[in-house]
């Protein structure tokens, strides 16, 4: 028997297929039902103090089970691994991720998927511990506080310069971001990093001819 002989066997014994037990089927989706458990639980404590989808959780979880089941479907043949191939190809998935954080469990749920599909049970436990250290560690640095944005209504727009001196003095940082005249009167917004909030609030409001001071927060992306 020569090399093309060998290859043509094994090649067409690809085409056949093997059985994969009954035990190892129900052992593979069990271990993945309860990673995907351990994700979904996940999910929603890091997100607790964010937007939370309940059904986005829901999916993650579902997605490692679906997929760890495909990689089973396809080690029994490579017929079905082809056709795996072709029909996945097709799929687009057009919904939007509308936070970074969302396409981590994303892409941690269809990993889970398929190591457990392939049986490499201590790689999903040591990769799903290092997830976890790195999401909740990293949670834990301190990072710069977020700029606020004062606003600013006043009757004479001549005083615009007293309202910078003002806010120059009780800031260490500050940028114009907008203003609007009409008539005589100004609206002004103001970014500011400032750690005397009331003491700026009232030496604003103080001033002659200021209607409305109003002080405002977010948790949105920080400048450094």
């Amino acid at each position: 028997m020569n090399f093309q002989d060998i290859f043509k066997k094994s090649f067409i014994e690809g085409f056949t297929g093997s059985d994969i037990s009954t035990t190892k089927i129900v052992v593979t989706l069990f271990v993945t039902c309860v990673f995907a458990l351990y994700i979904f639980a996940m999910y929603r404590f890091v997100t607790r103090k964010t937007f939370y989808s309940k059904t986005f959780n829901i999916a993650i979880a579902v997605i490692s089970i679906i997929t760890a089941g495909i990689i089973l479907a396809m080690q029994s043949s490579l017929v079905i691994s082809l056709g795996m191939v072709g029909a996945l190809s097709i799929v687009r998935f057009r919904t939007a991720i509308k936070d970074p954080l969302d396409l981590i469990f994303l892409f941690w749920s269809i990993s889970i998927g398929i190591i457990c599909g392939a049986g490499l049970f201590e790689v999903a436990l040591f990769m799903s511990f290092l997830v976890t250290i790195a999401l909740l560690g990293l949670d834990l640095l301190p990072v710069a506080k977020a700029a606020m944005i004062l606003v600013i209504n006043c009757e004479d727009k001549a005083i615009e310069e007293q309202i910078i001196s003002t806010v120059k003095q009780n800031t260490k940082l500050y940028k114009v971001k907008s203003r609007n005249i009409s008539n005589q009167s100004l609206d002004m917004v103001i970014e500011i990093k400032t750690k005397n909030e009331g003491q700026l609030i009232n030496e604003v409001s103080n001033l002659d001819k200021v209607m409305l001071v109003s002080l405002l927060s977010h948790d949105g992306e920080v400048t450094f």
